[in-house]
Order: C-alpha cells, then sequence, then structure tokens
C-alpha cells in the first residue's frame, strides 16, 4: 500500500470514522482505522465498534494497492500536526511511514485481516432520500430528550417519519418529550411512500457532527429489517435499526391549555442559570411562579441555601406554581431558535409544553416535578 493524499482530507476522513472506533475494547483492532486503497484515485476509511461503523472514501493518488489498520487516534493526531502539504503513506511490513515536507513517522499497525468485515451494501428497495439541512436541523433539536445510550432501550432511540414532503421526528425519556415537523424536498423514487424507523440517538447525533465535515444537499436513507446505511457526500454510516414499538408520542401531548406565558428566551435562560448556582444537584429542581407580568424563579438546596430571580413576562391568567428540573429547560432554550418562547400550561402537575414563538412546529414536553409541602 501506497499513497499520497491531501493533509486536510485526510484529516477530515480520520475525523469522519474515528467517531466509530472503540478505545477500550477487547478486541485492539477495533481502536483502529482500516485504510484500504479503491481505485487509482481513491482510498476508503472504515472503522465499527460493531453496532455502528463508518466508511468514507478521499481522493488520493494510489501508486501501491493494499489495506492496513492504523490506531485511530494517533494517526489524527499526527496528520493534524502536518504542514498543510501532500503526505504520503507507505506501508512495509507492520509498520507505515507517514511523510510530509520534512517530517516523517513510522505507526505501527495491525493487520487489516484481524478488522471485523462491514457489509455497506443492503436493498435499495426501502429508500428515501431528502434535504441535509432540515434532517440534521431537526436531529439537534430533539435528540437531547432521548434517554441516555446506556439504558439500551426504545427510549434511547430517536423515532423518524418522511410522509410526502413532511419529515417528523420525536424523543422521550418518559419524563420529556420533543417533537419537531419539517417541511423537506423529497427526491425519492416513490415520494408518496411512508418511511419510518427508529434510530439510536447516539448514531444520530454522530451523524450531525459527521454532516460539519461533509458535503451534500441529500442525505440518503436506505433500510431493511434489521439494518440501516445512511449516506451523506461520500461518507456511509452503518448501523442496526432498534426493534420495538416506540410509544405514541402524539398522545401524550395536551391538546388544550388554559394558561400560556411568553417569555424573552435569554432573559429566561440568564436567570435560570442564576438560580441554579444554589439548586441541588440531587434534584435539579427549579420553582417557576406565574404571576400577571412576571416569572419568579427560586430554587434552594440545604446544605447551601437559597436563590430567586424575577423576569418580566407576559401572563395574564391565574397565578401557577409549577417545579421542573432545570437541565431539561436550560436544553431545550440554548436549542430553540426564537427571541420569544411561549408557555402553555395547564396545573401543576400536568405536562407543560415550550414552543419556540416563531418555529411552532417545533415543541417541546416537560413533566413538572411535585413540590413536597
Amino acid at each position: 500500500m501506497k499513497f499520497v493524499a491531501g493533509k486536510e482530507d485526510l484529516l477530515n476522513g480520520i475525523r469522519i470514522v474515528e467517531r466509530a472506533t472503540v478505545v477500550k475494547g477487547l478486541q485492539p483492532v477495533l481502536a483502529n482505522v482500516l485504510i484500504e486503497t479503491v481505485d487509482n484515485n481513491r482510498i476508503k476509511l472504515t472503522a465499527t465498534d460493531f453496532d455502528l461503523s463508518i466508511t468514507t472514501l478521499i481522493n488520493a493518488n494510489v501508486e501501491e494497492e493494499g489495506k492496513f489498520t492504523l490506531p485511530a487516534r494517533k494517526l489524527g493526531e499526527i496528520i493534524s500536526r502536518l504542514q498543510d502539504e501532500l503526505v504520503k503513506m507507505e506501508l512495509n511490513g507492520s509498520v507505515v511511514t507517514v511523510t510530509c515536507k520534512n517530517s516523517k513517522f513510522d505507526i505501527i499497525g495491525i493487520s487489516a485481516n484481524e478488522f471485523p468485515p462491514v457489509e455497506e451494501n443492503i436493498s435499495e428497495e426501502d429508500t428515501v432520500e431528502i434535504e441535509t439541512r432540515p434532517f440534521i436541523k431537526a436531529i439537534r433539536q430533539v435528540v437531547s430528550a432521548a434517554a441516555g445510550y446506556e439504558t439500551n432501550n426504545l427510549l434511547s432511540g430517536v423515532v423518524c417519519e418522511v410522509n410526502k414532503n413532511i419529515l417528523e421526528m420525536a424523543a422521550t425519556d418518559g419524563n420529556r418529550l420533543a417533537r419537531v415537523r419539517e417541511v423537506v424536498k423529497n427526491n425519492s423514487t416513490d415520494s408518496e411512500k411512508v418511511f419510518e424507523m427508529l434510530i439510536s440517538s447516539k448514531v444520530l447525533a454522530e451523524l450531525s457532527k459527521i454532516s460539519l465535515l461533509t458535503e451534500s444537499d441529500t442525505i440518503k436513507i436506505c433500510k431493511e429489517l434489521k439494518k440501516i446505511v445512511i449516506t451523506v457526500d461520500k461518507t456511509k454510516i452503518i448501523t442496526r435499526l432498534m426493534q420495538g414499538q416506540f410509544p405514541k408520542y402524539n398522545q401524550l401531548i395536551p391538546q388544550s391549555f388554559p394558561k400560556e406565558a411568553v417569555v424573552d428566551k435569554n432573559n429566561l435562560i440568564s436567570a435560570l442559570e442564576r438560580v441554579a448556582v444554589m439548586v441541588s444537584e440531587k434534584n435539579s429542581i427549579v420553582k417557576f411562579e406565574f404571576t400577571d407580568g412576571a416569572l419568579k424563579l427560586s430554587g434552594d438546596s440545604p446544605e447551601a441555601g437559597n436563590s430567586q430571580d424575577t423576569i418580566d413576562i407576559k401572563y395574564t391568567g391565574e397565578p401557577l406554581t409549577i417545579a421542573f428540573n432545570y437541565k431539561f429547560i436550560l436544553e431545550f432554550l440554548k436549542i430553540a431558535e426564537s427571541e420569544e418562547i411561549k408557555v402553555q400550561l395547564n396545573t401543576p402537575l400536568s405536562a407543560t409544553v415550550f414552543v419556540p414563538c416563531s418555529d411552532e412546529d417545533y415543541l417541546y414536553l416537560v413533566m413538572p416535578v411535585q413540590l413536597r409541602g
């Protein structure tokens, strides 16, 4: 194996695939990236942790065919420090020599024969191709509401549906729910077909980051019964589809709200962050007191003391006191692309819905915390 490639192309490729590596796995080769020549003008980089596999193609001048694996993080560290020139990589036995201008590195790797096979080709019978930008935006709006990856249950997934030109995405961890609807350009062969899937929130979070390193106006998703392949530009993400019945989340959203407030997003963020300084990390509870034209926030911690802050809001309903895990609210506020937020309320123990005033197709439902005494 012997080739020459641009530094930035190599570095971007490594950064894309290393998200699927395992640093402390039982198999050392899973911490490596597989580098293989494809033809005279391209090489392919591949990484996998078995649950998630990522491949990407890079333009290169290939002088000798071959394949080998190298530690992904160490290789990325080396390439990032090189001058912005052409990089030459040559395999000699179990060592790859990397040269660039006056710099030279000999990196010990592992044979490509030890790298697990990655099957990236599946039937394209069930495929959707839509715009990248609204798809990635929707991911960022809902993914934080999913349960943690380590739970390995359905609630750690994100449900996605493409129906004609409407993309709907939703996630819930049981305490909160995020749902977004986006109008998209559907380039699928059969754009009338409803396309549904449940994907790990971890995979979608990685896709969101990878999209920053790629250039593609569309994203293509192919799925089979248990597997899915997502293609963005020259990159493919291969992972398993989550199996099971996701909760009927739309039924959880109240149809009407007797009380409604409009708050300035940045004012609420600042006030929450101030009050949270004195909130117990064990429960992260902040009390919200809605009164005519004002919202009072308060928190306390038995070992530290208490705090309170008041901001002006638009609210003319009956006074209402309700409490939330403030971290849930802050996560939503920092994602919402609107100067004002609509807060739709019912009772102190009923679900509350937060909606950006400039984007009412995005909603964030939070279950309140019961106050003692």
